[in-house]
């Protein structure tokens, strides 16, 4: 399975690179992003307060429920304190799996954990869980008779309804051994011409995309789950540690939480 880079038209990955202050982008991207900054000028933050909001998650998953096995759903580009890097801080035998499709996300991916053994990348769509959990670096990493971290951070706005993102979510927790944990977030908005407007420019840009959804839509992602303090709230505001910003009003944020499998 392999897939050509495109850099003449935008990809999701690639702009949050952009965003993020990253390198790994090109004209297109960058112009994409320009663009969704003057329809939407807080995006860059929501990128950011995104990335902050999944290293404290992942350190208190790591550090206090002693979770030490990850599935990273649409990983995207490399950053600085990737998933593993927070856990493995923890345990230095944490195992992280990240899976995406971008062939970019791949060959960085690789590249950066090329003598790290704990850590693999996997090339799957995030919708096709059979796959995922047939693959033999997920066999060779994750014992699913233990606990372990689905994390779907940034990735179900990407995807459309027909693909049903909220009954993947549910379909990856079923398989998951209790006390196992889903963290969860993406574009939400209250406003309607708010959801359109974003949506219909990320599908006009990158093509393949889902839409901004509203706060019941993503919460009914951890129906049946122990939803952890302090509930499905805007990320930024999700245990911000000191020196973190409060979160600034916008009509678009990322929304979610921490859900625990009975």
């Amino acid at each position: 399975m392999s897939h050509a880079i495109d850099v003449t038209r935008p990809s999701v990955a690639r702009m949050y690179n952009w965003l993020l202050g990253g390198k790994d982008n090109y004209a297109a991207d960058r112009h994409a992003s320009r663009l969704l900054l003057q329809l939407a000028p807080s995006f860059g933050e929501l990128v950011r307060s995104n990335k902050l909001f999944v290293r404290r998650a992942v350190r208190l998953l790591a550090e206090q429920h002693g979770v030490r096995q990850f599935l990273d759903h649409g990983a995207g580009l490399p950053a600085q304190d990737n998933v593993h890097q927070v856990v493995q801080r923890v345990d230095r035998d944490a195992r992280v799996i990240y899976i995406d499709k971008d062939p970019m996300v791949l060959a960085h991916g690789r590249a950066v954990l090329e003598e790290n053994d704990e850590t693999a990348v996997v090339q799957a769509d995030v919708t096709d869980t059979d796959r995922i959990f047939g693959h033999a670096e997920v066999q060779r990493l994750i014992d699913f008779r233990r606990p372990v971290a689905a994390l779907f951070v940034s990735v179900l706005h990407c995807l459309p309804d027909q693909v049903d993102p909220i009954g993947m979510v549910r379909r990856v927790a079923q398989r998951l051994a209790p006390g196992s944990f889903v963290v969860v977030c993406q574009l939400s908005s209250e406003d309607a011409q708010v959801r359109s407007i974003i949506t219909d420019f990320m599908r006009g840009s990158v093509g393949e995309w889902g839409r901004v959804r509203t706060r019941r839509e993503v919460a009914a992602c951890f129906d049946g789950m122990d939803v952890l303090d302090p509930g499905l709230v805007d990320v930024s505001s999700w245990r911000p540690e000191e020196g973190e910003a409060p979160p600034a009003p916008h009509v678009c944020h990322e929304y979610g939480g921490v859900g625990m499998i009975r």
